[in-house]
């Protein structure tokens, strides 16, 4: 379906719950006039409820279309009427199979906020080849999983040689708190490892390697004391080093050989050992289903700080990038991560599918590959500072 068969620039799913209603509030505030959008989801109440909010925010001819997620007949027609779908509804690999299986065989975009890496993975393997014929871009984790991390890198090795070898490494610091969605994704992902691993193997199998002979990919390492930065470093288990590797992966600008780490950072050996036991501890409690859903319980999902709090909360990812004999270093920062931020960069990824000049590409592809330099420049005119130190 060409675009002039669509109806609906954007539909947002998740408009009832937290996250969803801040991503409903930053478009109704920020999108270009006559923006031609919809919330979707199963409860016409709550769904009308939001509508009549963004109205008297000034949201005017917001339509509201009423869709389980488990129905793939109503899923299909709202894919067919839209150009870009949103997606706050997790954890994804629960609730999200559906929606990304309709956007994929209508050709429609697809942005959600996953940090599951399982899920990414399935989505690759079970429709990727479709979104490629049809012309989808399919286009995961784009909150703070895990668009600071993916642009951050890309930004950085534009300040790099694209013909040799580069090792970057990104410390991510930030005073927020997360989401409840965030922790039972991380939760449930805990309790799958296994399951994770397969699906991981199975997509590496299905997508071989980079056609050019370049290779990219995340490494680990111990925590340790970085000499440059000042911070001690612990090994941070999310899915921001796959996405940025398999951007290295399919841009040439990454060079040759790319190598990314990815770290929190601590500024004393306290909070740095503090935090692997509190990593650890959730793995194991992972373990125990009534142990993980009274984890669960703690941290509800759909709900979150109030304006004040997220106020006050801040994150910034450092980067060093090496190659060719030079040191380059960036940072990436902006305000709550976990929310205010998330909205931010999930409506502006939105936006940047729908209306600008972005690579030609199809199938399930990163945010740098999908949007580049499109995006980078939404985010830095939002408000997102990316910079050389």
């Amino acid at each position: 379906m060409s675009d002039a068969d669509r109806d609906l620039d954007i539909v947002l799913f998740g408009a009832t719950g937290f996250t969803g209603g801040l991503t409903a509030d930053y478009l109704a505030e920020h999108a270009p006039s006559g923006l031609r959008w919809a919330i979707a989801g199963r409860n016409a109440d709550k769904l009308e409820a939001v509508r009549r909010r963004l109205a008297e925010a000034g949201g005017d001819g917001v339509e509201v279309l009423v869709a389980d997620s488990t129905d793939p007949a109503a899923l299909a027609d709202i894919a067919r009427r839209a150009r870009v779908v949103i997606t706050t509804i997790g954890p994804y690999l629960e609730h999200g199979g559906p929606l990304v299986a309709a956007c994929a065989e209508a050709g429609t975009d697809y942005v959600d906020l996953t940090g599951e890496p399982e899920f990414v993975d399935q989505t690759f393997l079970a429709h990727h080849q479709t979104a490629v014929r049809t012309g989808a871009r399919l286009v995961h984790a784009c909150g703070f999983d895990s668009i600071p991390h993916d642009l951050g890198a890309y930004f950085t090795v534009q300040q790099l040689p694209s013909d040799v070898p580069i090792t970057m490494r990104g410390v991510v610091r930030s005073a927020g708190t997360f989401s409840g969605g965030t922790f039972h994704s991380a939760l449930n992902q805990f309790a799958r490892a296994k399951d994770m691993r397969k699906t991981y193997a199975a997509r590496r199998r299905a997508e071989g390697k980079p056609a050019d002979g370049r290779s990219s990919r995340s490494v680990g390492g111990k925590p340790h004391r970085d000499p440059l930065l000042g911070y001690w470093l612990l090994p941070l288990p999310t899915i921001d080093p796959i996405v940025v590797a398999r951007s290295g992966a399919a841009l040439a600008a990454y060079g040759p050989k790319f190598r990314y780490s990815h770290w929190a950072g601590t500024k004393t050996l306290h909070y740095a050992a503090g935090g692997a036991a509190a990593v650890g501890l959730l793995t194991v409690a992972a373990q125990v289903p009534p142990l993980r859903n009274f984890l669960k319980s703690k941290v509800p999902q759909g709900s979150g700080p109030d304006e004040a709090k997220r106020d006050r909360s801040w994150f910034t990812v450092e980067f060093v990038g090496e190659g060719g004999g030079q040191t380059v270093r960036t940072k990436v920062s902006g305000g709550d991560p976990g929310y205010t931020e998330t909205a931010k960069m999930l409506s502006e990824a939105a936006l940047c599918l729908a209306f600008d000049d972005n690579p030609e590409t199809s199938g399930q592809v990163t945010p740098a590959v999908a949007m580049g330099d499109a995006l980078l420049a939404r985010l830095q005119a939002a408000g997102i500072r990316f910079e050389t130190v």
